[in-house]
């Protein structure tokens, strides 16, 4: 019987091991940390997004241009595959308001244990407190409670994860020994990120206050949601969709009143205020709470007098910060191995029967079911084509 080693216990490196399984390969999963998939518990610690509900065309163009290469992957897994999946390890799922599919159960603990079942049913074997070392000779070199071990083997999927939440076993340590390998890489760098922002004594009593239906845009990225005032600065959903072009160095521009136009806005500020301050007038014109009458203040004091230039800040008011937050706090990551590095079937150039998948590869998405899917699909092509190719 042929024999595949999964190195990492992710979604990527679990479907992947799940899938050739399925094909009749022997599968050893080898996991670094004690347990398996704790950065998959983190991420459905509040709620575990599996994927989003709609069409392919409009589901692919969540991730970047540069990132249409894997296009036939999630043509081949995508939101309905992810959602048959769910279903087919018992779980029942259900469609939000937004489109986002998550387990009714919500949490991702009752969603691993079954999944966990079912590969332990096909056959799966799973090794945690291995810590993968690079290679002696052909076979694999890994760290383990009792000590040195190697296992040979006739394929690998690499499934490390990218380089944030290393606790959780995403360190990217395994850059350098590909590096040494001549795979080509690009540097890793927060993705889905938090925004850094020193505050003034004046936010204090607003720190942990919710900034609802806004808008933020940083260059070609936009987003509609809320941000969260945070003691380090700005974080949620909108904030973490437009965290690319913050990275890229573009400026970032909030929208207090994204359901309102710029002549509608200016025409509310421009009735008489009478003896109510310039703030009071704002709040009651166009219904801000304090949180989005702080921030506005706190990014753009003094105020504008006059009703257009007022507007017009209010519309695009530009957030002072001080760049993203670290890359291991960051929910996901930009870089790893490049395209150019694998071939179709996501097996590496320069180490053939050595496939990678997950956020080890040079992609990025937002959050809200995307980054899930995508570490689904890529492991279940990888698994694909890793098992046609061992039986052919």
């Amino acid at each position: 019987m042929k024999h595949a080693v999964v190195i990492g216990s992710g979604p990527a490196g679990l479907m992947a091991a799940q899938i050739m399984a399925e094909a009749g390969i022997k599968v050893t999963v080898c996991e670094a940390k004690p347990s398996v998939g704790r950065k998959f518990l983190m991420a459905g610690k509040s709620g575990l997004n599996i994927t989003k509900a709609e069409a392919a065309t409009a589901f692919n163009a969540a991730y970047a241009e540069t990132e249409t290469w894997l296009a036939p992957m999630l043509d081949a897994f995508g939101p309905e595959a992810a959602q048959a999946w769910a279903q087919g390890l018992g779980q029942e799922i259900f469609t939000g308001s937004t489109g986002r599919v998550f387990p009714k159960a919500m949490k991702a603990s009752p969603l691993l244990r079954a999944w966990l079942a079912r590969l332990d049913s096909l056959g799966v074997q799973i090794y945690t407190r291995w810590r993968w070392t690079g290679w002696e000779e052909s076979a694999l070199k890994f760290e383990t409670p009792t000590g040195p071990q190697t296992l040979t083997n006739d394929a690998t999927i690499l499934a490390l994860g990218g380089a944030s939440w290393q606790r959780l076993g995403s360190d990217g340590a395994w850059a350098q020994m590909l590096h040494e390998k001549s795979v080509p890489l690009s540097p890793f760098a927060p993705a889905n990120a938090a925004l850094s922002i020193t505050w003034s004594p004046y936010m204090a009593k607003h720190l942990g206050a919710a900034i609802k239906n806004i808008g933020l845009r940083a260059g070609a990225h936009t987003s509609r949601g809320e941000a969260i005032l945070s003691q380090r600065g700005l974080e949620g959903g909108g904030v973490y969709s437009v965290s690319r072009g913050v990275r890229e160095e573009a400026p970032l521009l909030m929208d207090l009143t994204p359901d309102l136009a710029l002549d509608v806005v200016v025409q509310k500020l421009s009735k008489p205020r009478g003896k109510a301050t310039l703030t009071n007038h704002i709040r009651k014109a166009l219904k801000l709470d304090a949180a989005k009458i702080a921030l506005l203040q706190e990014m753009a004091m003094p105020l504008p007098q006059d009703p257009a230039a007022l507007g017009a800040l209010i519309k695009a008011l530009p957030i002072r910060h001080d760049g993203l937050r670290p890359m291991d706090e960051a929910i996901s990551t930009a870089g790893g191995v490049t395209h150019e590095a694998v071939d179709d079937a996501l097996m590496l150039k320069a180490l053939p029967d050595t496939y990678t998948v997950g956020e080890m590869l040079d992609w990025e998405a937002p959050t809200g079911g995307y980054l899930i899917t995508a570490c689904l699909a890529t492991g279940a092509w990888a698994g694909q084509h890793a098992a046609a190719r061992l039986l052919a």
